[in-house]
Parts: structure tokens; sequence; C-alpha cells
């Protein structure tokens, strides 16, 4: 029974780190490949999907309408990886924030709208 308040203890702070969260980067970023600590709570919540998915499907679920910009967008990420129907229903309710984010992919730095995210992911399924 210990194990199991660690756990919840570990899963919430993963999605506070997700929530506050202000960069969206799925690998190592910059020339080090650093994984920030977004990224690794990303994975953690990822992880928690597979070996817990009814309390893990439940943060998501409140990090897509409570978290920042990059929040639900790792959020709609995670959703679309085990529900595609509900997914795609996410990035279509993002289209309409206008909230901002910074981006990585390597070394290369942006900065996105949800507007712009959401669309382009609409795009590409």
């Amino acid at each position: 029974m210990v194990g199991i308040g660690r756990k919840d203890r570990e899963l919430d702070a993963a999605v506070h780190e997700l929530a506050g969260a202000d960069t969206l980067a799925f690998g190592g970023v910059g020339i080090a490949g650093t994984l920030l600590p977004a990224t690794e709570a990303y994975r953690y919540l990822e992880r928690t999907l597979d070996e817990r998915p009814g309390a893990a499907r439940e943060k998501v679920d409140w990090l897509l309408g409570h978290g920042s910009p990059a929040g639900k967008a790792y959020a709609a990420t995670l959703l679309a990886r085990v529900d595609a129907g509900a997914g795609r229903a996410a990035w279509q309710r993002l289209r309409e924030d206008g909230g901002e984010f910074t981006t990585f992919s390597g070394c290369l730095m942006g900065r996105a709208t949800l507007r712009e995210y959401a669309t382009a992911q609409l795009a590409g399924s």
C-alpha cells in the first residue's frame, strides 16, 4: 500500500510540472540534448498511462482543461496516443486557443500558438 501513495505523489508532481510548462519539447534540447523537466514529466505520464490508465487518464483530462498552453499540447498529445478519437476532439477544441508557448526540436527553438500547433496536428492525422 505504501507504493500506491508514492506513485500518486509522483503522478501529481508530473501533472503539476506539465500544468505550468511554457515549453513543448519531446526530446532533448540544445547541443547537449538536455531533457527539460516538462519533457521528463511528459514521459512519466506517458508510462503511467500504460501502467495505471484510469488514474493517468483522469490527470490528462484535467490537464487538458487547466494546463498552460504547452501543458494542454502535452495533454492532447498523450490523449491522442491512447484514444485517437478523443485526441482529435481535443485538438479541434484547442484550435480556438491563442495561447503561446516555446517549442524545441533538438537545437531549434521556436514559438507557436496553441491554435497553430493544434491545426498542424489535425492536418497530420
